[in-house]
């Protein structure tokens, strides 16, 4: 009897090489593609945290009991209601209002407030730059040791730093709500203001 083997004839797959041949090319393509996505991702996030922390919610010490002066910077929101309650709690016996060319009708800017003298400014030039240099010199003159500014949240932090370059006491920041329709264009301008007051102008 004779037996017969059965012979396998085994053929090469060729499927498992066309897919390595296409998708060897692509893995680090793709892998690249997801760690580009994560540091955009990661970079908006650090962008949007900054942003909130400096403009939106800005980290100001608490008001004092008593400062040599209020001053109110020039700019959006209902500023004048924020500095005409503080003066009516007698913090200082001094409030500054400061003016934008055509803004002032008169020489007090405020209505009258009792036990404090009113007094308006128009800076030169007419930025926040020119306001704490305002501040400044005012200060020295009249022998401040602190004063708050009032301003909108979305400027308390760099307002800050531009006067405390040009005023050597303590500065303090009481805010005034911010219109919605300009936290955009207030975002925007706030950041470009702030690097060129870290970066351009590192001075009073």
């Amino acid at each position: 009897m004779t037996l017969r083997s059965r012979q396998q004839h085994s053929f090469p797959d060729n499927g498992a090489d066309e897919g390595s041949s296409l998708t060897g090319p692509r893995a680090p393509r793709s892998r690249l593609r997801r760690r580009v996505a994560l540091i955009g991702l990661v970079m908006l996030l650090a962008f949007s945290a900054t942003t909130a922390r400096v403009f939106v919610w800005p980290s100001l010490p608490p008001l004092p009991d008593h400062v040599d002066a209020i001053i109110e910077l020039a700019g959006p929101g209902d500023r004048d209601a924020v500095t005409i309650a503080l003066a009516r709690k007698n913090l200082a016996p001094l409030v500054i209002q400061s003016t934008l060319p055509g803004d002032a009708t008169s020489d007090t800017c405020l209505a009258p407030i009792a036990h404090t003298t009113i007094r308006c400014f128009t800076p030169v030039p007419a930025t926040t730059r020119g306001e704490a240099r305002y501040i400044g010199e005012r200060g020295a003159a009249e022998h401040w040791r602190s004063v708050i500014i009032v301003t909108t949240p979305d400027h308390a932090w760099r307002a800050r730093l531009r006067v405390e370059r040009c005023f050597p006491g303590q500065v303090y920041v009481a805010t005034s709500p911010l219109p919605k329709a300009d936290w955009l264009r207030q975002i925007a301008y706030q950041w470009a203001a702030t690097v060129k007051a870290e970066l351009l102008q590192r001075d009073c």
